[in-house]
């Protein structure tokens, strides 16, 4: 498993009928040693730090596979770092990965956190208004991470996964519980696992409702 691409990008004016506003979505490789901090990679723009970003969402993540399965979807070549990605990655067995499980390379360490959802940002990007629905009917979200060692990072740096030593609750089926109603387990199964803050916020709030 090893790091196709490193993606960091400036914040920039988005004009669509989906999204009209600044965002920092159009990430490009960069070239050399990247350091990551607790807060995501060495300049790169985080616009809308309501809904992206934070130690939570440090680190978004995708697979060269997926990026694979998407130029053969859409007829074109998708290149890394157009759905945002900051790190793209080869080598991860599937789309899904276990939440809390880590990912460890030289200096940096990760720990899995959430699954992207999709928004009009990623549509306007996209130059397509329906491809929200078609991203979250592909079921490859990719995977966002809290740092836990901050560090640097190099194109073609090598790595390994940790395993998480609690129950398993991975990124797809988090993706999927994003879209339908919750019962009080599911919930209580998704808060046992180190998901990220923002979801356990919307996810308590859910469960302190039904018991109301």
């Amino acid at each position: 498993m090893r790091i196709v691409s490193i993606n960091i990008g400036k914040r920039r004016r988005l004009e669509a009928r989906s999204f009209r506003g600044d965002t920092g979505i159009f990430k490009e490789p960069v070239s050399g040693r990247v350091v990551v901090g607790a807060l995501g990679l060495q300049d790169d723009a985080v616009v809308n730090g309501k809904h992206h970003g934070g130690p939570d969402q440090a680190v978004y993540l995708y697979r060269q596979e997926d990026y694979d399965w998407w130029s053969e979807e859409l007829g074109k070549p998708v290149a890394p770092g157009t759905f945002g990605d900051n790190l793209t990655l080869a080598g991860l067995p599937a789309p899904a990965l276990v939440i809390g499980c880590r990912l460890e390379f030289a200096e940096l360490e990760l720990e899995v956190t959430a699954p992207r959802i999709p928004c009009n940002t990623l549509a306007a990007r996209m130059g397509d208004s329906g491809f929200v629905r078609r991203f979250i009917e592909a079921e490859r979200p990719g995977i966002y991470c809290r740092v836990i060692r901050p560090g640097g990072v190099s194109v073609g740096e090598i790595f390994t996964l940790e395993d998480y030593p609690g129950a398993p609750v991975d990124t797809v089926e988090l993706f999927r519980a994003a879209q339908r109603r919750l019962s009080p387990d599911e919930l209580r199964r998704f808060l046992d696992a180190p998901i990220d803050e923002r979801t356990r916020a919307k996810f308590e709030s859910k469960l302190a409702g039904r018991r109301d």
